[in-house]
């Protein structure tokens, strides 16, 4: 046994203490490719670089195939893809022995939906009976007359007449399961058990001396299915026939030859449209509609995963479903394999805070008492806030995963004087708008009307039939609530409110306030009271108002509206805007608003001051899984803010340089000015570090020219995911490969190397300062798997791809002098350097660093607004923390990362503080404040351009 772990795999035994909160995560992506034993292996150098936990993406059984395991089909194990149960408890165990942890990524708003998933197979076949119906979220109760009692199945790449006509829908019997259902490429629907007796009363007259048995048969499944039993007196004796059925067909050839038969025939002749009429009822029969796949956007009755439809929305706020659900959960908590969750999407839970209050009271009675485990269950959200916006106060979570701390240190690195520059140099190369709430709000329309229509749809009729229940609000229409709630959302200031069942927060209020104040604005119709109806359903004020509406439609009005707006605003914003307000695109970023140009250093003070005070242990985050770009790509993005009259000059002259390798492409050119100006920024950020300078390589084109083929789909301004415009597509993909050949574009490919030497030290500073904010700020900063090295990734599955932890061993383990790893800087090994050492800080003075206090310090001199400098303290003990910004005009033109020339500009260090001597961390060198109380900037940042102070 080693550290009082026992090692062996599947044992559950654990006495080891768990900390109420990681010291520092480091996230893997977990798929077919890099399973349980492969993460075991990378354990040892993930502790050699000081990470306390391992912060595992989702684990749980996925899809077959699944990159990435958001598309779980059972809660309730292990994905096998990733290994056995064995192999997941020899890698808690090699944590442990190590003194980590792990802390799971979990899907509490949906499930991936098909054969492979038993809970949505069982309500295909038993309709609105199935045990398992209440666990989706279907409207059953479609105003759609052929969706009433049934589901949208979107599967077919055709209509479904023509489909049928072709002959590719099959009915299959299973003989060895007693069961029929109908096949459709790679999909299997089972056919709902009341439709049994025909298929099997037609197999009975062709069958001969086997015709009194199938009959037989037929009519068990008759009386199985009568109205006056229970349901699970239905499903008992359906049970019952399907295994007489089976020895039926098992007996001799011609019961099985006769049910064949009978399928042959249903299944109708190409070509003869009338012999697919049998076929056509008996589907129509089952408990759901198939339909050509773009229906789905109009008539899908299930909530979705935003628009993918086989991501099917749970009503997580079932006590069945959530005990169900939840059942793996408990008993790793139980067995101590598990510290901490990452809730997925908590935005589309129904009710977000009682979901966290429950799931607080299943982490209290599974862990054991009897090892530390006693406080809260360690839980950060996916939750992207406004900025306005505060996480609220009375969720069981220790915060966020950190989009909101991202947005301020990148925000803190761009120039706000460059906006009115780089705003004029968009629009005059591109002609592109730059009013980003317009573009919102159109692109909210856009969204609404296409891709999450049928949402809408499904909103409008709640709130239509709602106002019918009272002669005041019976006269608004249909369409009416449509344009109205559409106009609202459109305007919407946040992903979503937070409205109970009991309760309007003021935050809920002042936020739908806005929204409605705004669409009534917008509404092009005359009669605008019917915002003032939707306003009290959405504020629970029709409660209040009148008592003859039934409380229940109210609430379920109010709350299926704000699991709407989240999914629209991300589609809107994330993947939509950001492909379109292209200006300076480092600041398109997951939890960013682009127009927020620049972030204060005292609005980072104070950002950090407010984290400390309410989510002390709330993520910081710099890159994710999710992010549009990775974080040393924003990194040196943002120092076109430092130069735009350079930058500039330098797109106007490769838009000459490569004006005969756009084409036109109905009447237009292509790329559109928009995409051209978002393909240099994309080559400037990502362009390799190391060498610098060196011609493109083919895995780099490749990438470009995968990642330009996905922004243009989500701009789906010339092209789009649903409608492909392969004309359009084919010119960027053309354009890009020939502006990154050098045999066809030399003096392109060789001035963009110039200028991203040029800048590319600037960028690389920022991206250690970056660094060095992440780890000492409040909360607890986790590293993306990979990027303790240079991360120039871009969006996914750009930022997906395999790590080469080999190389990372190799890498942390070659000795060397901060000068030499400055030096060498565009391998790398300096940024891993300074995440190791400060990693090592936060393992030795852990206090210091999660509840430490924040003391922001004034910088003095020439350059004061470029440096970032506080002070973290707990129990005589202080860190010092020094992070440039703004270093494009001190690097002097030199290839190295020091910048010069800080002249007079000094750190002001607090009189009780300055009789102390300081090392710094990172460089190992020893200060002391002068004789005026200060430290120079010149001397902390002669050796490394960050430094981190520690005085003991």
């Amino acid at each position: 046994m080693v550290g009082g772990v026992d090692p062996g795999p599947g044992t559950g035994l654990v006495t080891r203490a768990a900390a109420p909160a990681p010291r520092a995560t480091y996230r893997l992506q977990f798929s077919p490719e890099f399973g349980f034993e492969d993460a075991r292996r990378v354990v040892p150098y993930l502790a050699t670089l000081g990470a306390s936990h391992v912060y595992a993406s989702p684990i749980f059984m996925a899809r077959e195939g699944s990159a990435h395991g958001y598309d779980i089909v059972d809660h309730t194990r292990l994905n096998p893809e990733l290994g056995s149960a064995e192999a997941f408890d020899t890698f808690v165990a090699e944590l442990h022995r190590h003194d980590m942890g792990l802390i799971l990524d979990f899907v509490p708003n949906h499930m991936g939906i098909g054969p492979d998933n038993p809970w949505w197979m069982d309500v295909l076949e038993w309709g609105p009976a199935s045990p398992y119906a209440a666990y989706f979220d279907i409207d059953w109760s479609s105003p759609e007359r052929t969706l009433v009692g049934k589901v949208l199945l979107p599967v077919l790449g055709d209509h479904y007449g023509a489909v049928l006509e072709r002959g590719e829908l099959r009915l299959r019997v299973d003989p060895s399961a007693g069961t029929f259902e109908v096949g459709y490429h790679e999909h299997r629907l089972p056919i709902g058990p009341r439709t049994y007796p025909g298929i099997l009363q037609a197999a009975a007259h062709r069958a001969g001396d086997a015709a009194p048995a199938l009959g037989a048969v037929a009519a068990d499944f008759r009386d199985a299915m009568l109205g006056h039993r229970s349901t699970r007196a239905r499903r008992q004796g359906v049970a019952e026939a399907q295994a007489r059925l089976t020895e039926v067909l098992a007996e001799g050839p011609d019961a099985a030859r006769a049910v064949e038969g009978a399928v042959a025939e249903l299944n109708g002749r190409a070509g003869e449209g009338g012999s697919f009429d049998t076929l056509h009822r008996l589907l129509e029969r089952q408990s759901y509609r198939l339909a050509y796949w773009r229906v789905a956007a109009h008539e899908i009755n299930y909530r979705r995963f935003f628009d993918i439809n086989d991501l099917a929305g749970l009503s997580m706020e079932q006590p069945e479903l959530f005990e169900a659900s939840h059942t793996l959960i408990g008993r790793l908590l139980a067995e101590g394999k598990v510290d901490g969750l990452r809730l997925d999407h908590v935005d589309g839970l129904r009710d977000p805070k009682g979901y966290l209050q429950r799931l607080q009271r299943l982490a209290a009675r599974s862990r054991p008492r009897d090892h530390g485990r006693e406080g809260p269950l360690y839980v950060v959200v996916e939750k992207i806030l406004a900025r306005h916006e505060a996480l609220r106060s009375d969720w069981a979570a220790s915060g966020t995963t950190g989009y909101e701390f991202l947005a301020d240190v990148n925000g803190v690195q761009v120039d706000a004087a460059a906006e009115r520059a780089l705003t004029r140099t968009f629009a005059r190369v591109t002609g592109g708008a730059t009013d980003l709430e317009e573009m919102i709000v159109s692109a909210k329309h856009q969204i609404m009307s296409e891709a999450l229509a049928s949402e809408l749809n499904v909103l409008a009729n709640g709130f239509n039939r709602l106002a019918k229940q009272h002669r005041t609000s019976r006269d608004y229409a249909l369409l009416a609530f449509r344009e109205a709630l559409a106009n609202v959302v459109a305007h919407f200031p946040v992903y979503r409110t937070y409205v109970t069942a009991r309760s309007t927060s003021s935050e809920d209020r002042r936020d739908i306030d806005w929204a409605i104040a705004k669409a009534r604005r917008a509404a092009r119709t005359p009669d605008t009271s019917i915002y003032d109806f939707v306003s009290s359903v959405l504020t629970l004020d029709l409660l209040r108002d009148d008592r003859s509406y039934r409380r229940r439609d109210v609430v379920d009005a109010a709350l299926k509206f704000q699991q709407y707006t989240g999914p629209v605003t991300a589609k809107a914003v994330e993947d939509t805007t950001f492909y379109r307000a292209v200006r300076l695109v480092s600041l398109n970023e997951v939890g960013s608003e682009p127009d927020r140009f620049g972030t204060s250093v005292n609005a980072f003070h104070e950002a950090n001051r407010r984290r400390l005070r309410s989510h002390p242990q709330g993520m910081l985050t710099t890159a994710t899984h999710d992010h549009k770009r990775g974080e040393d790509v924003r990194a040196r993005l943002n120092v076109l803010s430092e130069v735009p009259r350079s930058w500039s000059r330098r797109v106007q002259r490769w838009m000459l340089l490569n004006r005969r390798k756009r084409t036109e492409v109905d009447g237009r050119a292509a790329p559109s000015r928009a995409d051209e100006y978002l393909f240099y920024q994309t080559v400037v950020g990502a362009w390799p570090s190391s060498p610098v300078g060196a011609d493109v390589e083919a895995s780099f084109v490749e990438r470009i020219d995968a990642y330009m083929l996905k922004a243009v789909r989500e701009a789906k301004l010339h092209t789009s995911w649903a409608a492909p415009h392969e004309d359009y597509e084919q010119a960027v993909s053309s354009f890009v490969t020939r502006c990154l050949d050098p045999e066809l574009s030399r003096p392109f490919v060789d001035d963009v190397a110039a200028f991203v030497r040029e800048i590319a030290p600037a960028g690389a500073v920022n991206g250690l300062a970056q660094v060095l904010l992440k780890l000492t700020s409040p909360g607890v900063p986790d590293v993306y798997q990979g990027t303790e090295l240079w991360d120039l990734s871009l969006v996914d599955p750009d930022n997906r791809r395999p790590v080469d932890y080999e190389a990372r061993r190799e890498s942390i383990a070659r000795p060397a002098s901060p000068r030499d790893d400055l030096a060498t800087w565009p391998d790398g090994r300096i940024k891993q350097r300074i995440i190791r050492r400060l990693l090592e800080v936060r393992s030795a003075h852990p206090e210091l660093l999660t509840s430490g206090a924040y003391h922001a310090l004034a910088v003095e001199g020439p350059h004061a607004d470029r440096v970032i400098a506080y002070a973290r303290r707990h129990e005589g003990r202080t860190l010092i923390v020094v992070a440039p910004r703004l270093v494009w005009p001190l690097l002097q033109g030199e290839e190295q990362l020091l910048p010069r020339g800080w002249g007079s500009t000094r750190l002001a260090i607090p009189e009780e503080l300055r009789a102390q001597a300081f090392t710094d961390v990172l460089s190992e060198r020893e200060l002391a404040p002068d004789a005026d109380g200060a430290l120079q900037l010149e001397a902390c940042l002669a050796e490394l351009p960050v430094a981190a102070l520690l005085a003991e």
